[in-house]
């Protein structure tokens, strides 16, 4: 299915849109996260029902085998700079089309795993990112849920970042002051007040008491620190 306007070469050649290849819930989420950014894609899946639920939201959708270099190179995706493979319980489809994208020169993959030796297989095919998703989000709920935390990204050197409540110690205190840096490592990103916009920290910066910090530590500094608010 397509819509009016340039070709699909045409627009794989703007490096701000991307060919999103498998629509099922990872997929469409990508696609649509997408959309909502401001890009334009192009959604590809073999499913005929899939393809008709995304035809209205998506820039083009395509139904189309993914393993076939042919039909790939039809639709016109080796013009695109960027391609998410959200292919995941087909464990061989996902690393086929992975491989059929690499020999067809897209230039960055993004390919979801559902396991470790999955996603060793789509890199050595050619897969530059791979993407962990249940795993990712089971360690970012843990967290949640063990922790004082309100939200929490941890990335792969053991550094994180996360939304906490204010301690009541550096309550109407200026950053400078209360010293949380010195004190548990973390160094205050920035403040959020519930309907204010969100402000970069200075030293001279006074902690509200309904307000929530962004802190930026190692993951040990971080969780520390939200045991304190």
């Amino acid at each position: 299915m397509r819509k009016d306007g340039p070709s699909l070469a045409d627009r794989g050649r703007d490096p701000d849109n991307v060919v999103v290849i498998g629509l099922g819930r990872f997929g469409s989420q990508i696609a649509d996260s997408l959309v909502r950014l401001g890009h334009e894609v192009l959604g590809i899946d073999e499913d005929a029902r899939l393809v008709q639920e995304w035809a209205d939201r998506l820039t083009h959708v395509v139904q189309a085998d993914s393993t076939d270099s042919d039909a790939l190179r039809q639709i016109g995706v080796q013009e695109f700079s960027r391609a998410v493979v959200g292919i995941g319980t087909d464990i061989e489809a996902s690393v086929m089309t992975v491989l059929t994208l690499a020999e067809i020169g897209v230039p960055e993959i993004w390919a979801k795993a559902v396991s470790v030796k999955h996603g060793k297989i789509l890199a050595a095919v050619g897969a530059q990112h791979v993407i962990y998703p249940e795993a990712a989000m089971g360690d970012r709920v843990a967290h949640l849920i063990t922790t004082r935390m309100l939200d929490f990204i941890e990335f792969e050197d053991g550094f994180a970042i996360a939304k906490t409540r204010a301690p009541r110690e550096a309550v109407g205190r200026s950053l400078q002051d209360v010293g949380l840096r010195a004190r548990y490592g973390v160094t205050v990103v920035g403040v959020k007040r519930p309907g204010d916009d969100f402000v970069y920290a200075r030293p001279e910066t006074v902690v509200p008491s309904d307000g929530l910090l962004i802190v930026a530590g190692t993951t040990d500094q971080v969780q520390r620190f939200a045991a304190t608010t």
